[in-house]
């Protein structure tokens, strides 16, 4: 067995490493045979510990598992978003970007050993949990995380929809704690859209096919519903960790009439790419204001990216997450696929925000909002025997209760960034029309 093993190795090799025949000098092709010869050498070690390990340790491991163990362990140890994904884990990756898909529904990445939120998924488990970006999960079921990796951890929470899985979660400044969720089916609806009287507000929780379709009809509703109303749009991209490039491309066309969207760029020049905007804007001009923070990843950091860029919307909130890379799928038959970092991304202005992120034009940490108490004061209108105003009309109408504000209402008021945007909206709206009139 090792001898074949080793062959297959060598002739592995050799179909790695000897391309097309060129002319090269004597020095050009001393350096490549001894890269060769120390490529035969790294393989039979290779060959030596598979063989070490199959034949003895303590418990009988399959040729697959150690294969397949090896594999993830080259791909991971790239960076913390390429991957290998067998043939399970490469069906649910299929199910998820159709908009679908078992499981808690939050989006992970691997830090210092441990499993770290980057954003839970709107109307899943992990929100109703009340897991938060940034959060670390450090132990499934009682089982430690470390020492696992990203694929492996994610295959854990991955399970029978229905049932439990018990995460131990540690925040900053918080002791560790316990939460269970239970597994389930997600469909993904990324789009979500209400009016905020005057404004268009449109909240993209992460992008798969659906959401380039589910935002066009989305501001459609809403600009008819609106009318002549319509005064401009919050794009709320927070907490959301990307998706697919395509879709990032479509969501920033659909408010730029023309120019760059993104490039991409390989270590081969030739496989460089650029994206590009064509006419059309679905806010028909309007202001936007565009909702980030640290759990805004990838394909929302391309969004935020070009329509800064192009100075087509105000970035309001904190810094985002800073992903900049791309990752293609490479399929593998039936064995699964790998996910392989393959480019960087690029802002139009060239900007790579590669571990640095998209800065806020306005920074605005979130905050809770509370009425203060005032104490009683005393108007004009109080003092004893004061004038009417003739052009105040007088309701004969008794005074009736405020109607309670419903739980969706209250939350939006609390959620300090987006009235700031709001307001900034507003605020441009009114300073636009004071101009032209």
């Amino acid at each position: 067995m090792r001898k074949a093993f080793l062959t297959a190795a060598s002739a592995l090799a050799f179909l790695f490493l000897v391309g097309p025949v060129q002319a090269q000098s004597t020095a050009d092709a001393q350096a490549q045979a001894k890269n060769q010869a120390d490529t035969y050498r790294l393989l039979t070690l290779f060959g030596d510990v598979f063989e070490r390990v199959r034949g003895e340790y303590v418990e009988e491991v399959s040729d697959k598992e150690l294969i397949e163990a090896a594999i993830s362990g080259m791909l991971t140890n790239l960076d913390p978003h390429s991957s290998y994904l067998n043939a399970d884990s490469f069906q649910d990756m299929q199910v998820q970007t159709r908009g679908r898909f078992g499981g808690l529904g939050i989006e992970v990445t691997m830090e210092n050993g441990l499993v770290k939120v980057v954003s839970p998924i709107d109307d899943t488990p992990a929100t109703r949990a009340g897991l938060q970006p940034g959060d670390y999960i450090t132990h499934l079921d009682g089982k430690a995380v470390l020492g696992l990796s990203l694929s492996e951890a994610v295959e854990l929470m991955r399970g029978k929809v229905g049932t439990d899985i018990r995460l131990t979660v540690r925040r900053p400044d918080v002791e560790p704690f316990d939460v269970t969720l239970t597994r389930a089916v997600i469909p993904i609806r990324t789009v979500r859209s209400h009016t905020e009287k005057d404004i268009a507000y449109v909240r993209i929780s992460s992008f798969s096919q659906p959401t380039a379709d589910g935002l066009t009809k989305a501001m459609n509703k809403m600009k008819e519903e609106l009318g002549d109303n319509f005064k401009g749009v919050v794009l709320d991209l927070r907490n959301n960790p990307g998706g697919l490039l395509d879709q990032a491309v479509a969501v920033s066309d659909a408010f730029l009439e023309q120019g760059e969207i993104v490039s991409t760029r390989t270590r081969k020049k030739e496989e460089h790419q650029r994206f590009n905007a064509r006419p059309g804007d679905l806010a028909d001009g309007k202001p936007i204001v565009v909702l980030i923070n640290g759990g805004s990843a990838s394909a929302s950091e391309i969004v935020a990216g070009a329509l800064q860029d192009h100075q087509r919307a105000v970035i309001l909130g904190t810094k985002s997450f800073g992903k900049g890379s791309v990752q293609t799928i490479v399929p593998l038959g039936r064995y699964g696929a790998m996910r392989l970092t393959t480019a960087r991304y690029y802002t139009p202005s060239g900007r790579s925000i590669q571990a640095v992120g998209i800065d806020p034009d306005i920074e605005v940490e979130q905050a809770r909002i509370e009425a203060l108490t005032q104490r009683q004061t005393r108007h004009e209108a109080d003092l004893r025997g004061a004038l009417t105003n003739e052009e105040q009309p007088v309701s004969d109408e008794e005074d009736g209760e405020t109607p309670a504000a419903t739980s969706e209402e209250q939350a939006r008021l609390q959620d300090f960034q987006l009235q700031r945007a709001l307001d900034l909206l507003r605020g441009v709206s009114l300073f636009s029309q004071r101009l032209k009139g």
